[in-house]
């Protein structure tokens, strides 16, 4: 039994890579159709949507027959948990891929803010970074990149905050591009999501290798965290 669980394993390990790697290509596809105003791309993502919740339920009938069939130990058990519970974090990174690819399709119609979609696009980046790194640790079981990572998440905090300020600057002034900063405000909200998603992986991944579950987001272990960074008290 031994054999063939170890193999039902790595199955179930490389299905659920699989799936993470198809959220993090609809992250990239959703934030270039955003940063590139291409409603064309950004309607291509939106075809996709039914990918990734497809995979998920497959992943989960899977990990469920493994657990009924095999019989695993403690330490089996927890990595079969890690992943069933890390593909929801995966199913979610889709769907904020999907929002991001609407937001994307309204700003196509509108000119483009370079003082918030800069700053966007760094946020962007550092998000599809995480989500690389992470996906690469949960090959190893990598404790020390799961830690490196969630900690890269209070730059997206911190962007997230910086942003919404000036957005909600240009929403109070209004005029003819209200829609368009309606738009970002989703996005951002949407990539500050997908940052705690992505700690929350990290933190499967620590449950996995030692069967802690702690609590690795430093905006929620510390909520004053953000707000000192913003105005220099460290």
């Amino acid at each position: 039994m031994g054999v063939i669980f170890d193999d039902e394993l790595k199955r179930l390990r490389s299905h659920f890579m699989e799936m993470g790697i198809d959220a993090s290509e609809q992250i990239y596809q959703a934030t270039k159709a955003f940063t590139d105003h291409d409603a064309d791309l950004a309607d291509k993502v939106l075809t996709t949507d039914t990918k990734i919740n497809d995979e998920e339920i497959h992943l989960e009938k899977q990990a469920l027959k493994l657990m009924a069939l095999q019989n695993p130990v403690a330490t089996d058990f927890r990595k079969i948990i890690s992943i069933l519970k890390a593909s929801t974090d995966i199913e979610r990174l889709g769907d904020y891929s999907t929002h991001i690819a609407r937001a994307a399709i309204t700003l196509s119609k509108f000119e483009h803010h370079e003082d918030i979609e800069q700053p966007i696009e760094q946020m962007m980046m550092i998000v599809r970074k995480m989500l690389e790194r992470i996906l690469d640790a949960y090959v190893y079981t990598d404790e020390q990149v799961a830690y490196e990572v969630a900690n890269e998440d209070l730059k997206v905090d911190l962007l997230y905050v910086k942003l919404q300020k000036e957005i909600m600057k240009a929403l109070v002034k209004g005029g003819e591009d209200v829609k368009a900063y309606e738009s970002y405000l989703a996005v951002i909200r949407n990539l500050e999501r997908a940052g705690d998603h992505i700690v929350n992986l990290a933190e499967w991944i620590i449950y996995s290798g030692s069967g802690k579950l702690v609590e690795l987001n430093p905006g929620k272990a510390d909520p004053t965290l953000v707000r000192r960074k913003l105005t220099g008290n460290q």
